[in-house]
């Protein structure tokens, strides 16, 4: 039976832990939008092919409403994941939600991220060097991976340090549709909830150089500013979005790298290739997640297929990412491909808001890797590289490597 003859449980299950499901290139080439059912038993529409990814994600008639009554539910309890009563404290649509973006995407340009760098470095570094201490083997996923982004999160957000490892398990926690129950999730984000709201009154009381510091220094709603529910929400969201996304990113980034030993020489060779080495990883990671729901308020035709109003749809952009009609030799990762347009990040108003910082992280591992570990290999065949099927974030269950 053909793609198109049948209702595919999605997300598609898929052993390979570096390479894409068999489906994708079908579902592009015959079936771009597909019928699909989901954790939950209802029903969404699956988009793989670029145009039409990039197109929904840029087209404001695709809404996040996805707590519409006809809606379809992502999971059958609900659990994991931002609440959506906590997301629709940050406004998701028209010009509220570019103001939110304008104030906190100050601490996201170039110029802050090059500040952020040398910082990156040492904390990549320490813990390298932790991992060389505890010996080969090493899991590069727990020793590197895991906790560099929600160091460098704690850091920018002034938590400190020794707050980093609960932020950690609350990152993991709301992000993990199968691996907790609604009721851990919902106490985890009650915890998290009630830490940054401590945390905020206390930037409020001694402002210090981070960003919720800068956000309070703007003023409440009345002077252009946010409320302190929304620069709580804010910190919480910046987490959850830029924590495990980017720890399992590092993780997939060296695996692929490591899978043909001769891409990690060439890098040793030539590391000015790691910038577009970073945005190959990015665009040819197959294992990236359930990929960007959107709710449909209206009638809309993709394709030319006519969707109804209240169509829920999924875009699949590491489907898009492998569209040979986007990207020449798609299937080929070439460590030197520029320009390299991928959807990674999403499209439209509503791209991912801390790109820049996930970049930066990843440039950094790799530059400190490279440097420091020349002969880091994988310690195992990479058949024997185990996914980790949470519905929010696809990644390794671990990274085994020796150097």
């Amino acid at each position: 039976m053909s793609v198109n003859e049948q209702v595919l449980n999605y997300p598609i299950p898929n052993d390979a832990a570096l390479e894409p499901a068999a489906e994708w290139a079908e579902l592009r080439s015959t079936c771009p939008v597909a019928h699909v059912k989901l954790p939950s038993g209802d029903q969404a529409t699956l988009l793989t092919r670029y145009e039409d990814v990039k197109q929904v994600l840029a087209d404001p008639r695709f809404t996040r409403q996805l707590t519409a009554p006809d809606a379809a539910r992502l999971s059958a309890d609900g659990g994991g994941v931002f609440s959506s009563d906590m997301a629709q404290i940050i406004p998701d649509g028209g010009e509220e939600h570019q103001h939110w973006r304008r104030l906190v995407g100050k601490w996201f340009t170039a110029k802050r991220m090059a500040a952020l760098r040398p910082a990156m470095a040492e904390i990549a570094e320490r813990l390298i060097d932790d991992m060389v201490k505890r010996g080969a083997p090493g899991d590069l996923k727990a020793g590197l991976g895991f906790p560099l982004p929600v160091y460098v999160i704690c850091d920018m957000l002034g938590v400190p340090a020794a707050d980093r490892d609960r932020f950690s398990y609350w990152s993991d926690t709301l992000l993990n549709l199968t691996r907790y129950s609604k009721a851990e999730s919902d106490a985890a984000q009650a915890e998290f909830f009630e830490y940054m709201s401590g945390h905020v009154a206390a930037k409020r009381a001694e402002r210090g150089e981070d960003l919720l510091s800068e956000l309070i220094a703007v003023g409440g709603p009345e002077d252009g500013g946010l409320s302190d529910i929304q620069i709580m929400v804010t910190g919480i969201a910046l987490l959850v979005a830029g924590h495990e996304t980017t720890a399992n990113m590092i993780g997939k980034m060296v695996s692929m790298l490591l899978a043909d030993r001769s891409r990690w020489e060439r890098l040793l060779a030539d590391p000015s290739l790691i910038r577009t080495t970073v945005e190959e990883a990015l665009r040819l990671d197959a294992n990236s997640g359930f990929g960007l729901p959107r709710y449909l308020p209206e009638e809309t035709e993709v394709s030319g297929t006519i969707l109804p109003r209240g169509t829920t749809v999924v875009c699949s952009m590491a489907a898009a990412n492998r569209d040979e009609s986007a990207f020449e030799a798609a299937a080929e990762m070439d460590l030197s491909r520029s320009p390299n347009p991928h959807l990674s990040f999403g499209a439209g108003a509503h791209s991912c808001l801390g790109q820049a910082l996930a970049r930066t992280e990843l440039q950094v591992v790799l530059e400190v890797l490279l440097r420091k570990l020349p002969s880091l290999e994988l310690a195992v065949p990479v058949e024997e590289l185990e996914r980790v099927e949470g519905l929010a974030v696809g990644g390794l269950r671990t990274v085994p490597v020796r150097w």
